[in-house]
């Protein structure tokens, strides 16, 4: 299999970037696919393809640029121009671009290859309709919310002309099936980017690091997780250190500069800037909790599964698709209020104060981590393919696709 991946990859800053480089990652090393098309947005830096291990042959086309007009166009002639046996889009609904016409004729392209005869899967990471459309930073107007919700759907129906919508949460599953009667969407989990091995769960000497990761400004927001140590610091005699790990969103370019600048007061908090692939794993093992400041979800969090693979404590609120994916997955947190800064100060207290709850919490999101490693859901993806191709070879076959689907997660 020639296949090609649509996707933000590093060193990107544009969402989704750490997942597709994960889906490469563990693509290459599947025996059936033989070269693998990187169409990823441009950079100033070279790709990062240093894997320790031997795979297939991997040929990057920088086909497009966040909220470029041309994306649309330029994708499609890469994909004309390379011909693969099959495309996988990593998508969410702001992927091409934060602004609306760029954004829209990215989501498109799905329903473009289905035109051209391309067997094609959208991973979608999140659905308009899951979507606080205020607490995103996309709009506070509810007229617009309105519209926006209008296309969003109409664009939701482009993505769903795939041969599968893959979403990684089973109520997006219901919700598709329900208001659009698709037949063709599949529960792929989100799935773990590293798995390493198990932790002796022991912290590093020095402060109790209370670390957030991530892209902030719009539904992730830090200036909670200060407060809420610093009302933890006068409880306790815990030395603590607050890392915030990451960059800003794409739609809030210059929040964390703001922050830093109305907490200079606040002693030991580090902001790391943006974290390379090859420097996740020590932000992680450092840490004593992950913190998940948002005032509402988009999607399944691959924070939560990186945390997990390190065999670390979490405190999250409970709320939207992390309070499902929690439940389903088998992960588990100390939660909080998210309008509250004194529940998660006691939330972080809670877990900084009892070690034996804190690696309690550790050991059950290793072992959640584990059950789904990214190498069997790419697996889950070839299938996938390989039962697209069945169907486009014996176009009399009696069962449809979404039988298949159903026979595949069987």
């Amino acid at each position: 299999m020639k296949l090609a991946i649509v996707t933000a990859y590093p060193p990107s800053k544009v969402t989704l970037t750490e997942y597709g480089y994960h889906l490469v990652k563990h693509f290459r090393l599947h025996e059936e696919v033989t070269e693998i098309i990187l169409i990823t947005d441009k950079t100033t830096e070279a790709k990062d393809l240093d894997f320790e291990e031997a795979g297939c042959k991997i040929t990057v086309k920088e086909s497009w640029e966040f909220n470029s007009y041309s994306n649309f166009f330029n994708i499609n002639k890469t994909i004309s121009q390379t011909k693969p046996d099959a495309v996988l889009f990593n998508l969410q609904f702001l992927k091409f671009g934060d602004k609306k016409i760029p954004a829209a004729l990215g989501l498109l392209l799905p329903l473009l290859c289905k035109f051209k005869g391309v067997p094609t899967i959208s991973l979608l990471h999140n659905i308009l309709e899951q979507v606080d459309l205020k607490n995103a930073g996309i709009t506070k107007n509810i007229l617009l919310q309105k519209v926006y919700n209008f296309i969003g759907s109409t664009l939701t129906r482009c993505v769903l002309a795939s041969d599968v919508l893959a979403v990684t949460i089973s109520k997006y599953v219901q919700i598709l099936e329900k208001k659009y009667k698709a037949t063709n969407v599949a529960l792929v989990p989100h799935g773990s980017f590293e798995i390493p091995p198990e932790p002796d769960y022991s912290l590093p000497e020095g402060p109790k690091q209370v670390m957030a990761f991530g892209k902030f400004g719009t539904y992730k927001k830090v200036e909670i997780l200060i407060e809420a140590v610093a009302l933890l610091r006068e409880k306790t005699t815990h030395d603590i250190e607050i890392v915030i790990a990451g960059t800003d969103s794409p739609n809030t370019p210059g929040y964390l500069a703001g922050v830093k600048e109305a907490y200079k007061h606040i002693p030991q908090i580090r902001f790391t800037g943006y974290v390379a692939e090859e420097d996740v794993p020590a932000i992680f093992q450092e840490s004593a909790v992950a913190v998940f400041p948002y005032t509402s979800t988009t999607g399944s969090s691959g924070v939560l599964h990186q945390a997990g693979s390190y065999g670390k404590a979490v405190v999250l609120p409970d709320l939207g698709d992390l309070s499902i994916l929690v439940k389903e997955e088998g992960y588990r947190g100390e939660f909080f209020d998210p309008n509250s800064v004194e529940s998660l100060s006691e939330a972080i207290g809670n877990v900084l104060n009892y070690d034996l709850y804190r690696i309690e919490l550790g050991k059950a999101n290793y072992k959640a981590a584990c059950s789904l490693p990214m190498s069997t859901i790419t697996g889950m993806y070839i299938k996938y393919f390989k039962a697209i191709k069945r169907s486009k070879i014996d176009k009399n076959a009696t069962l449809e696709l979404s039988k298949t689907i159903s026979l595949v997660e069987g």
